[in-house]
Formats: structure tokens, sequence, C-alpha cells
């Protein structure tokens, strides 16, 4: 009887051990199968399909079955967002992609990014024409292969630097540069553009200008001559009013000359350069002599020059070129001088120059003014109603520049203006 009792125990925990094992058996086969389907969904997303998804098991109840399942959805469903949304931003900077390239081909300039080998990298449909290729085929050539740039110049330093094109040697270009400042490699970007149509219009005004000043030059010398034989009473005598009314239309008729003269060296210097003959002059000697020929000048504004006498330095130089320089800025410091009284005139001495110095105590001229005084056709005497073409100091400083040396100015407003023209020692 006891045995019966064993063996009757051994088969029922038989049973109840098959009976776990086999549900123990089929919850795995259905975690296996579960974890299938999570594979296969994640293998799907990794490839790019958004739209598969986990349903959940039938007859499997399990909340952290259920909690990975809703989880994994979601986050398939937030990608699927993401991915229009990025679909969208792809599709809208291609169009702003597409505008901008549009408008950048559509310039009349030509624009071309380069690296610091002078590589192009890329280039628009205008240098395409220009260099004389197709499409595409600039890429990797070096933009010095069909561009030549003035010796001495650096072309990643180009502001409006004139350029020639070898494949349209009878236009005009000019190049600017600008740094791009991507990454930790240089690249540049090269802005040309055709000048030729400018080049000829300001060709033309200066060939008209040329033309109608040398013409109005002779009568006005005639016109000269004719008031120095009245004031000579070369016809009769006159008295002191006309002597007067006749000296201010002289006084006049002198600085139409003169203006009329600087417009024509301008376009002599434009055409042939300035050429220079060159004599030893002594600096104090030289200053005295245009000092006291300015004097009277100066004078008719109520205005005395002082030459302050230095050391006696010994230039190289064109002393009728030079004379010019330095009448005409006494001429400027006469002009703005204001109530100054006094004109100084001084010399000294840097590194490797001589400087002569030219002072009034006027008017000044304004900080943001002084980069463009010497521009051409630059005048500040249109403010005041007074005669000025502009083109004095532009005519200075080429001058100067083609002895070698310099012209600077500082000036204050309403205190002092220092012009200083800085020549070579010999």
């Amino acid at each position: 009887m006891f045995l019966f009792w064993i063996n009757l125990s051994i088969i029922l925990i038989l049973v109840v051990c098959f009976y776990v094992t086999r549900k123990t058996n089929i919850k795995w086969e259905k975690v296996n199968d579960y974890f299938g389907i999570v594979t296969n969904t994640v293998n799907s997303v990794r490839y790019g399909n958004l739209s598969t998804k986990i349903e959940p098991l039938k007859h499997f109840k399990d909340q952290s079955y259920d909690n990975l399942t809703d989880s994994i959805n979601r986050m398939v469903e937030t990608l699927k967002d993401r991915e229009k949304m990025i679909a969208e931003y792809q599709s809208e900077l291609m169009r702003q992609n597409t505008l901008l390239e549009t408008v950048i081909n559509s310039l009349t300039d030509g624009i071309l990014i380069v690296n610091d080998k002078n590589m192009i990298l890329k280039a628009t449909p205008k240098i395409d024409e220009w260099f004389g290729q197709k499409d595409g085929e600039l890429s990797g050539k070096n933009i010095l292969d069909f561009i030549e740039i003035p010796e001495g110049k650096k072309l990643f330093k180009a502001n409006k630097l004139p350029v020639f094109i070898k494949h349209n040697p009878n236009k005009n270009y000019c190049i600017s540069s600008i740094e791009l400042n991507i990454d930790d490699k240089k690249r540049y970007v090269l802005l040309i553009t055709d000048i030729t149509n400018e080049k000829q219009l300001e060709s033309l005004k200066e060939d008209f200008v040329a033309t109608l000043t040398h013409d109005l030059k002779v009568p006005i010398v005639a016109e000269s001559n004719v008031l120095n034989f009245f004031l000579k009473e070369k016809f009769g005598t006159i008295n002191d009013k006309q002597r007067f009314a006749l000296e201010g239309m002289k006084k006049s008729n002198s600085e139409l000359v003169d203006l009329v003269q600087i417009i024509l060296d301008t376009y002599k210097i434009k055409e042939t350069g300035i050429k220079l003959v060159k004599e030893n002059i002594e600096v104090n000697e030289f200053l005295t002599a245009i000092t006291e020929e300015m004097a009277s000048f100066a004078a008719l504004s109520g205005l005395t020059i002082e030459f302050k006498k230095g050391p006696n330095f010994c230039v190289f130089a064109d002393k009728l070129q030079l004379t010019r320089v330095i009448k005409n800025l006494i001429s400027n410091a006469v002009i703005h001088g204001g109530n100054g009284k006094t004109i100084e005139v001084s010399t000294g001495e840097s590194e490797g120059f001589i400087n002569i110095y030219i002072v009034d105590f006027g008017q000044g001229i304004p900080k943001e003014e002084i980069p463009l005084i010497f521009n051409k056709y630059y005048s500040s005497n249109k403010k005041y109603r007074k005669i000025g073409t502009g083109l004095g100091l532009y005519l200075s400083q080429q001058i100067v520049n083609a002895h070698g040396g310099e012209i600077n100015v500082t000036s204050t407003e309403n205190v002092r203006t220092e012009f200083c023209v800085k020549l070579p020692v010999s």
C-alpha cells in the first residue's frame, strides 16, 4: 500500500512537471515569436521602412511586453514624422538653392570659387563663356591659365584690380577677392566684372574734356594778354576804379588758365605718364622763392606765409613739377585758411626722406573726407562755392609718387591741417 502511494505521488509530480514544462515552452515560443517580430520591425526601420509597426500579441497578456510594443511603435511614428519634416526641409533647401543658383547665374558679373593653389572649384556660366570653356570643364584648372594680373599684384588681395582675360583680349575686366572662412581649407570667391563700357565711356569723356579745355585755353590766354595791355595802359590811361576792376578780372582769368591747364595735364598723365627731368634742388632756396611768389596771393585773403628754414637739404627732383605741387598745397592752404592769419611752411627729415610741411589753421578737413581728397575730381570747394576741379591734389599725388615719394595729411576740424610731402633723399 505504501508503494502505491509513492508511485501515485511520482506520477502526479510527473504530470505537474509535464504541464508546467508545456506551459513554459508555449510561453517561450510566444516570447521568441515576439522578439522575432521586434527584430524584423527594427530591421525594417533600419532600411527606411517606417510604415511597419508591431501588432499586440493575442492571448499573451503581459504588461511589460505591451509597454515595449507601445514604445517601439511610438518611436517608429516619431521617426516617420521626423522623416517627413526632413523631407520638407530638404525640399525647401533645394528650392532655395535653385533660386540662388538662378540668381547667381543671371548676374552680369562672373563668380568663381578657388582654393589657395589657384585651382577652380566652381564657376558660373558667365565665367565659362568669358574663358571659352564648356560647362564643368573649368573645375580643377588653374585660373592663371585663363587670366593675367598686373605684375607685383596678388590675386587673393585684389580689389577692383584690372585683369586681362586671354580668351577676350579686346575687353576690359576687373577682379575682386573675398576669403571664405570654411573649415581649415582656404577658399576664395573671385568676382570678375566686365568694365569695357565704363572704360570706353571714361575715355570718351576724357577725350571730350581734353579737346574742350584745349580749345578753351586759346581764348582765355588771349583775354589774359588783353587785360595785361589794359593794365599797362597800352590803350590809354585808366583810373583807379578801372584798374581795380581789371585786376579782379585778371585774377579770375588766371584761375581759369590754371584750371584748364590742370585738366590738360591730368589727361596727359593718363595718356603718357609723368616724364620727370630731375636736377639737384636746394630745398631752402627752392621754398623761399615759392613762398615769396605766393605771398601776394595769400595777402588777398588776409594771410601771411611764414617759411621756417631748416638745414639746407638737397633733393634730386623735377623742379617744375615739384613747384606745381608746393604751389598747389599753399593755394589750398590759402583757400581753406580762414582766419588763421598764418600759413607755415617748414622742412624736416625722416628715415630716407626729406619732408616739406605746409600747415594752415583754418576750417580743416572732416575725418571721413581725408581718405577721399586725393581722388580724381573730388573737391570740397563745392561746399564753399569756390572754383575747383578736384584735380589739384590728385595731380600733386601723382607727381610725388612718380618721384618715389608720398603725400600725407593730418587734420583737425577748425584747428589745423598739415600736408607733408616726402621725397627720397638724393
